[in-house]
């Protein structure tokens, strides 16, 4: 069986659990290039792009670069202590007007969307991302997740267990996937990325982007660009 076959040809919206909202295509290709440009620069510092250091040792196989909060396991903070203890990057106010954009095509409303932080993670074609929960958020706000570049099969699960039930995604270059309400903790993961599968278009011919907008809660006004 091929990879394709293993999700239906026709894309459309798909509430995929309560409050767990996949549109496709929501990103046109000039928004793609531009989000990837902002990514480039963003990966060169003040604080680069990096492999997170878990408390146990392990090392992600994703790499990761943050703004407005600089997340580590499991906190956020203004400085990136794990790294190099320089400030992080600001949030641009242009990025919280797509997430508050993204929210109200998801759900009808923007509900005051407010996001001050985002997590941009590269895939290369090995990386992976095991099954967990974003909680270290002191607030129950969606969280908003672009992809741009090679397809990966993005794993939806409960919020009780890493295991079963689960759902299976196909989540493709420009694709958007909300997760709030019922669903917001809910344990989500990345077993796959399709090599071969970039976007020219958008300036990634390889990999795979995803950046995921967040409200920490945590105050102390909004970091912007």
């Amino acid at each position: 069986m091929t990879d394709d076959a293993l999700f239906p040809v026709e894309r459309r919206r798909q509430e995929v659990a309560p409050g767990a909202v996949h549109l496709p295509g929501w990103l046109p290709a000039e928004r793609r290039r531009e989000l990837v440009e902002a990514c480039r620069s963003w990966a060169r510092g003040p604080v680069p792009m990096r492999h997170t250091v878990l408390p146990n040792g392990g090392v992600m196989s994703v790499q990761t670069v943050c703004l407005g909060w600089h997340w580590q396991p499991y906190r956020y903070s203004r400085t990136a202590d794990d790294v190099n203890g320089a400030p992080v990057a600001a949030f641009p106010e242009w990025l919280a007007e797509w997430g508050r954009a993204a929210v109200a095509d998801a759900y009808g409303d923007d509900g005051g969307y407010a996001p001050d932080t985002a997590l941009v993670n590269f895939y290369g074609g090995a990386a992976r991302m095991g099954m967990h929960q974003d909680k270290e958020e002191r607030s129950s706000a969606p969280v908003v997740s672009l992809s741009i570049g090679d397809t990966c099969v993005f794993r939806f699960g409960n919020t009780e267990t890493r295991g079963r039930p689960y759902t299976d995604v196909e989540l493709r270059s420009g694709d958007l996937f909300v997760f709030g309400g019922p669903s917001r903790f809910a344990y989500h993961g990345v077993p796959k990325v399709l090599t071969g599968t970039g976007d020219p278009a958008a300036g990634l011919d390889s990999g795979r982007l995803n950046i995921t907008l967040r409200e920490t809660g945590l105050g102390g006004g909004r970091s912007r660009a």
